[in-house]
């Protein structure tokens, strides 16, 4: 399966909306934790990822599509905290791959191009949670990243089970003080990489 990876504005997240929703809900009905509890109805799928546009239009998102043609096959998003003390970090959140597009090192590829964006946008620090012994635990350890402890409880499966999250984070590019990172739309817009195989 050809993929390409492209970086999505405001504007073309809102285009992408419906595939973006088919993803996020069959995300949730394979079981995979990322905040919603099923059956999630695709038209509440949609409205989440419209609501996520104005983050991105702000900069305070970044989100990336993996393409199969028209179709969307997985997604990874980094989140920026607006305080700022916290500018050198970001979260990487919603790493989603189609259960049909797995087992091709997607997840691995959609991980690494965020991980390479937060370096060419100057954040210094990536931090993440993840349910507790969940597939996406492995790919995240593999790529280096450290367990930084396990909460118990912390949200329910799709299921609606309590279940514990582990919390893991990376070091990526250098530094270790505070700086001022300039406007995240405008230092990722002109940096985001697209990818092909």
């Amino acid at each position: 399966m050809k993929v390409t990876v492209r970086g999505l504005d405001g504007p073309q997240l809102l285009a992408a909306v419906d595939e973006l929703a088919d993803l996020l809900v069959d995300t949730v009905d394979d079981g995979a934790s990322i905040g919603f509890l099923a059956p999630l109805g695709r038209a509440a799928a949609v409205d989440w990822w419209r609501e996520r546009a104005a983050g991105v239009a702000a900069g305070q998102v970044a989100v990336w599509a993996a393409l199969s043609g028209d179709r969307v096959v997985g997604t990874v998003s980094l989140a920026f905290p607006d305080k700022p003390n916290s500018r050198h970090r970001a979260e990487l959140v919603k790493l989603m791959v189609h259960r049909e597009a797995r087992g091709e090192g997607l997840g691995r590829r959609l991980l690494t191009i965020a991980e390479d964006a937060a370096v060419a946008a100057g954040i210094t620090l990536l931090h993440l949670d993840t349910e507790t012994d969940s597939p996406a635990e492995h790919l995240y350890r593999s790529a280096g990243w450290t367990l930084a402890g396990v909460i118990p409880d912390y949200a329910a499966s799709p299921a609606g089970v309590l279940r514990p999250t582990t919390l893991y984070y990376k070091r990526v590019g250098g530094g270790g003080r505070c700086r001022h990172v300039p406007p995240l739309l405008s230092a990722l817009g002109a940096k985001r990489r697209s990818s092909a195989p």
